[in-house]
């Protein structure tokens, strides 16, 4: 799998791309995007005859299906950076059994990251094993997410609280590599009110099999099925971070 993810993030390096735009303010989508989607839907199917797949973008072979074996594919994740030069965006491969998250693959080219875990096996970052210790707030730094097609985003009323109980909030511009750094302990918590599960899915993995928790803003499962909203981090912070929203 490894072989695999690696070279669809380093896809992301090779010539130019068209910029389109998606529905929704501030919402695009590359040639790259697609070329990824469908290079990534293609090897799978070849590897996993008769997986689903619940990808991002609309491309052949994307069913939005979650039974039985599937892959949740964000193609580049952070593709506003991606576009304005950043480095900061990845390919997101989850897959889940079932309806149950099984294994992700998370892969940021620009920095040569490559996060992987399964559960019961732990989570890896460069074959370096991950494990997080439990800090509260006031002890790491706190991601957010955030985007201009999702109105109202009533994450901006509890910023400030957030900024005053931990060292400093950052707002990354890719939720998995955000989320991903909670595994390799740069980010004690992550905070966003609506994430679909393709962005989630593969970080959620890792996240757990770091010894962190990843749930809703209200402490429920997360779901694969749709968007919830997302907490996730340090146990301590975590409780925290639900806390201070009131969920």
């Amino acid at each position: 799998m490894k072989d695999l993810i690696v070279s669809a993030g380093k896809m992301m390096l090779e010539g130019s791309f068209a910029v389109h735009d998606k529905e929704g303010m501030a919402n695009f989508v590359t040639d790259k995007d697609v070329e990824i989607q469908k290079y990534l839907i293609r090897e799978l199917s070849e590897r996993y005859p008769g997986c689903g797949f619940y990808g991002e973008e609309d491309t052949e072979g994307n069913q939005h299906e979650s039974r039985g074996q599937c892959f949740y594919i964000d193609p580049i994740d952070g593709t506003t950076n991606y576009i304005f030069g950043y480095n900061h965006s990845c390919v997101s491969v989850g897959e889940s059994i079932d309806g149950k998250m099984a294994a992700g693959y998370v892969y940021n080219p620009f920095t040569d990251e490559y996060y992987e875990a399964r559960r019961g096996e732990g989570a890896r970052l460069n074959g370096r094993e991950l494990r997080i210790r439990d800090r509260g707030l006031g002890e790491g730094i706190v991601a957010f997410g955030c985007a201009r097609y999702n109105e109202g985003d009533r994450v901006f009323r509890v910023l400030e609280e957030l900024f005053m109980r931990s060292l400093s909030i950052r707002n990354g511009g890719s939720a998995a590599l955000d989320l991903c750094r909670i595994a390799k302990g740069s980010n004690v918590g992550y905070v966003e009110m609506k994430l679909q599960p393709y962005d989630y899915a593969a970080a959620s993995v890792i996240i757990e099999e770091a010894g962190g928790e990843i749930t809703t803003a209200e402490g429920r499962e997360i779901t694969l099925d749709g968007p919830c909203s997302i907490v996730a981090g340090t146990k301590a912070a975590a409780k925290e971070i639900r806390r201070i929203l009131g969920c």
